[in-house]
């Protein structure tokens, strides 16, 4: 073997990591299919976490059961509630970089109830209703226009009738030790969410010295601009696989 032959098989060779893809609150899964479709065309090993949304450890511990199905180091993604998720299920060894997708970012002891501000005197009504049975939901005329006002109305009536109740005890969960003060961090704002405002995902990003990505888009981003979201993932993914 030459000199030459043997300095090329000692080079290290760039592994993709696996992504692992977490949803947020009022929707299931299924909203990650034009993201998977890129990131599998592309080449990447993709795992799609299906969250009870029942509690925030019922969904620490689906999570942290798609981590340890994925082969190699883990690049994590969280939409909205879902960064909540990311934030404490990212601690995990194989966890080598977080995304948080029009997200809640929690410190230490925050909660999404913690993080959501007070509505102002002259603020239009929410279009959160209030809970029933311990579950929280979305008014379903209200919901294309708040959570998905850019996807195609057929789209955005079918997330509202088919939304998944969130759990209050999820709402209210509290992050113990967060993981952005440890793991490299990216963050994309959609310019037109009117369910996490844009200013406040930004002071969330800063603080967690994130990557920050900005695209228009509503709160569902997504779902409706897949391209846009599986090109931030895969630019933290380059730069872990050149770890």
């Amino acid at each position: 073997m030459s000199l030459g032959a043997a300095s090329a098989i000692a080079q290290p060779v760039d592994q993709k990591p696996t992504i692992v893809l977490v949803h947020g609150a009022f929707v299931d899964g299924s909203g990650w299919a034009g993201v998977h479709r890129i990131l599998t065309t592309d080449g990447y090993k993709v795992v799609v976490v299906q969250n009870p949304t029942t509690s925030l450890a019922d969904d620490i511990a689906a999570t942290k059961r798609a981590i340890a199905s994925a082969g190699g180091r883990v690049v994590l993604v969280g939409h909205s509630y879902g960064g909540v998720v990311i934030t404490e299920a990212g601690t995990d060894p194989k966890v080598a970089a977080l995304i948080y997708v029009a997200a809640f970012a929690p410190d230490a002891t925050e909660s999404v109830a913690k993080l959501v501000p007070p509505p102002a005197p002259d603020a239009p009504p929410s279009p959160i209703l209030p809970p029933v049975d311990g579950f929280l939901s979305i008014d379903k005329t209200a919901f294309p226009a708040a959570f998905a006002a850019d996807a195609d109305p057929q789209v955005a009536r079918f997330m509202a009738d088919s939304q998944v109740p969130w759990g209050v005890q999820a709402f209210a969960g509290q992050v113990t030790v967060p993981a952005w003060k440890s793991r490299p961090s990216w963050y994309l704002i959609p310019k037109d969410d009117r369910i996490i405002p844009p200013a406040a995902q930004r002071a969330m990003a800063g603080r967690a010295h994130a990557k920050i990505q900005e695209a228009a888009g509503s709160h569902a981003i997504y779902v409706t601009d897949p391209k846009a979201t599986a090109t931030v993932i895969e630019e933290a993914a380059a730069v872990v696989a050149r770890r």
